[in-house]
């Protein structure tokens, strides 16, 4: 077990990057996040989504269309949100201050979020420990390194935490792209389990702030209190409910998206970067020469994810472009060409 403690260093931020590498090829191809490269296609927003408050049918209509993507039972399972992040500490509020176990390593921001609400916050690496926790919680598929719990499991835990009134929280942001009968969407009208849904990652609009909690009614019911009125802006529920029941749009984006990770896959190890991992909308790596990697592809205006508690693996997104996969495969061959002269030097 590890004790949490400390600020949390995220991807995806270009003046944390222009820091890092002052003489890097501009712009930079950022690859340190999971956000899909090829978002859902923008459209003409009526006048109103910006000009008045948005109305509570709209809402609804978010709602319900939500409910059918993902599976929830119905509509009363769902409450929007500007954003799953700013659901994390509500979330963890559901439940008395106690002990929150996290699975990791994974996504930092619920150790933060969990401390925030009171709890003493410890990671974990063996699923089995979860049965101790007040609040247990999952991130499926794992971020970063693409980890699935079977549903099986999941609902077994859920049952022995609801037993004596603790939570089971599943983050399922990366859930469209991941193995969906492991979803526990379906199940959580039995109480005892909080399911998190991310809108911009899978569409790739994260800059419009929207995600879901799926809870038995009870629970939705006291988020929506918290939130209040008009949580979600206008744009934000017009992209929703369209983009969440174009179906074709969401089937044809998983195939592209399969296609362009095993390209990736294929990319990195022609150049002998073993991958480890991931889902298809990011690449788990881990090799000795992590740190080398890095520096070598952010010289180059190619920005992975690194992490500074886990020297020897690295993250990388998907490339948006022809010209970004050149780039990148052009800054791999550079840094393989340096790694090859000095291993011939050594051996000399």
């Amino acid at each position: 077990m590890k004790l949490l403690e400390g600020a949390v260093d995220h991807g995806g931020s270009l003046g944390r990057a222009r820091a890092l590498f002052p003489n890097a090829l501009l712009p930079f191809v950022d690859l340190s996040t999971g956000i899909n490269p090829h978002s859902y296609p923008l459209f003409d927003l009526p006048a109103t989504s910006l000009s008045r408050l948005p109305e509570a049918g709209r809402g609804r209509e978010l709602t319900e269309t939500a409910a059918r993507t993902y599976g929830a039972p119905s509509p009363a399972h769902v409450v929007a949100a500007p954003g799953t992040q700013i659901l994390l500490p509500r979330v963890a509020s559901l439940v008395r201050p106690g002990k929150a176990l996290v699975l990791g390593p994974t996504y930092a921001e619920h150790a933060r979020a969990a401390a925030i609400a009171g709890h003493e916050v410890v990671e974990v690496s063996d699923f089995a420990a979860l049965a101790d926790a007040d609040l247990a919680i999952i991130v499926n598929p794992n971020n970063p390194d693409g980890r699935v719990i079977e549903r099986d499991r999941l609902l077994v835990l859920a049952a022995g935490l609801r037993a004596k009134g603790g939570l089971l929280v599943v983050d399922e942001a990366f859930m469209d792209v991941g193995p969906r009968e492991h979803s526990l969407a379906g199940d959580v009208g039995q109480g005892g389990i909080v399911v998190l849904r991310s809108f911009g990652k899978f569409f790739g609009l994260a800059g419009l702030r929207l995600g879901f909690a799926l809870s038995d009614t009870p629970t939705v019911d006291l988020l929506e209190t918290q939130f209040g009125p008009w949580a979600v802006a206008g744009p934000a529920l017009e992209y929703g409910i369209r983009a969440l029941a174009d179906v074709g749009w969401q089937d044809a984006m998983r195939t592209s998206l399969a296609e362009a990770s095993a390209r990736l896959d294929a990319l990195f190890g022609r150049f002998g970067v073993p991958v480890a991992g991931g889902t298809t909308l990011f690449r788990y790596l881990g090799l000795a020469d992590a740190a080398g990697l890095f520096s070598a592809l952010g010289e180059h205006g190619i920005l992975l994810r690194h992490f500074s508690d886990r020297p020897h693996v690295l993250r990388a997104g998907l490339p948006g472009s022809d010209e970004e996969w050149r780039r990148l495969e052009s800054a791999l061959a550079g840094w393989a060409a340096r790694r090859d002269d000095g291993a011939r030097e050594i051996a000399r």
